[in-house]
């Protein structure tokens, strides 16, 4: 069946213009779609657009009703499921929610880079800048929800019946290839490392071209650079933080009267001081709270720090601060609340009121508040939950 618009363009005419249009308009983007090959279907398992990170299917008969941009949007969708490897990261989590969170991750980027949404596209602007791990926890009912297109590389069992298990057929990614096909089986462990792999290196490249350029976005620049940084927990960044802000020195011990005794250094250590300040601003709920706390008590022992928990939200809480030794178990407080809105400000006048100023103040926050307007004169740790960014400090991102 031939597909046309209404200027007369068949629709896989439009799907190429669509993307040699990204390709000069947004490299980045056109790129990624570049690399996938075009596979038209009107079949029912395809009604819109989809992808099983190895090619991207359309039917004709959805992208019909779009406009040129739309079809931009529908093709770079498909490409940045594939480029961040959402076929490759949900684990344990639920198909269809986390299906739901990738769409989410992916639109935001999308509209900020200025294409247009096909109808019924997922979209929420407070998830603007999240990953699809971040947005995940924060959806609770999902069963009303679809996402616009269908990811084929991670389908349960169940949806199973009738796969044709055969590989998919080599396709030339310029040209467009037309005529019925299965549904395409479902990623192997072994094509899913090798996809990942594959895909992390087509991002990379995509994204340095376009930098080159000067053609990459801010908000497609963020996402680069969170997804290609090297993946170190940020428990071991803290713990390397704190470690050196710990004091070891030599010291030379008081010789002794009988004759040919060496005056000998030796080790002594002393206990760090360590500002810990909490969040407790609405975002920030008590749960995640209380697993930083843990964390930082398992850290706290082996660099023998000395710790002063702050809880603040808009203002210190009255009952702040809580002292703990290097040999105390650090725990929550009882009665520990805020709710309000966020302010950094407190924490940072109390610390510049202390006789000594602390080796090292770290602060568990979402970053989003009212920011004091200079530096203090000692280290600032963030540990950030979100796309929040610090003014100064030094900033680990929380996953």
């Amino acid at each position: 069946m031939r597909h046309e618009n209404v200027q007369g363009q068949t629709v896989p005419s439009r799907v190429s213009a669509a993307r040699a249009r990204l390709i000069l308009d947004r490299p980045f983007l056109g790129s990624l779609v570049l690399r996938l090959p075009l596979q038209v279907t009107e079949a029912t398992w395809c009604p819109t657009t989809a992808t099983d990170a190895r090619k991207l299917y359309f039917n004709p008969a959805y992208l019909e009703g779009l406009s040129l941009s739309q079809i931009e949007f529908a093709l770079a969708h498909e490409a940045l499921h594939c480029a961040l490897a959402h076929f490759a990261r949900r684990r344990h989590r639920d198909q269809h929610r986390w299906d739901i969170a990738c769409d989410f991750a992916i639109n935001p980027l999308l509209i900020e880079d200025g294409l247009s949404p096909p109808p019924d596209v997922l979209y929420l602007a407070d998830y603007a800048g999240l990953s699809a791990e971040e947005i995940y926890p924060l959806l609770k009912d999902t069963a009303d929800q679809q996402p616009h297109d269908k990811h084929l590389y991670d389908s349960d069992p169940a949806d199973q019946q009738g796969r044709h298990s055969s590989p998919p057929g080599t396709v030339d990614p310029s040209e467009v290839s037309a005529g019925p096909v299965s549904p395409p089986h479902p990623l192997s462990a072994t094509e899913r490392a090798h996809l990942e792999q594959q895909w992390r290196e087509r991002l990379a490249s995509a994204a340095q071209q376009a930098w080159q350029a000067g053609r990459l976005s801010g908000s497609l620049a963020r996402m680069v650079d969170e997804l290609l940084a090297p993946a170190i927990p940020w428990r071991s960044l803290l713990a390397r933080y704190m470690s050196m802000q710990a004091r070891d020195d030599f010291h030379y011990a008081r010789p002794a009267r009988r004759e040919g005794d060496a005056i000998l250094p030796s080790l002594r250590s002393s206990a760090i001081d360590v500002f810990v300040a909490v969040d407790t601003s609405g975002s920030i709920c008590t749960p995640e709270i209380t697993q930083f706390v843990s964390e930082i008590d398992a850290l706290k022992g082996q660099v023998s720090a000395r710790i002063t928990l702050l809880a603040c939200d808009a203002q210190l809480s009255p009952d702040s601060p809580w002292v703990f030794e290097p040999w105390e178990s650090l725990s929550l407080p009882e009665g520990i609340s805020g709710g309000g809105g966020t302010d950094f400000s407190p924490v940072f006048d109390w610390a510049g009121t202390q006789g000594a100023l602390p080796e090292l103040l770290v602060y568990f926050t979402d970053a989003q508040g009212r920011f004091p307007p200079s530096a203090p004169p000692f280290p600032v740790l963030w540990l950030v939950k979100g796309p929040g960014q610090v003014p100064w400090g030094e900033r680990i991102q929380l996953n």
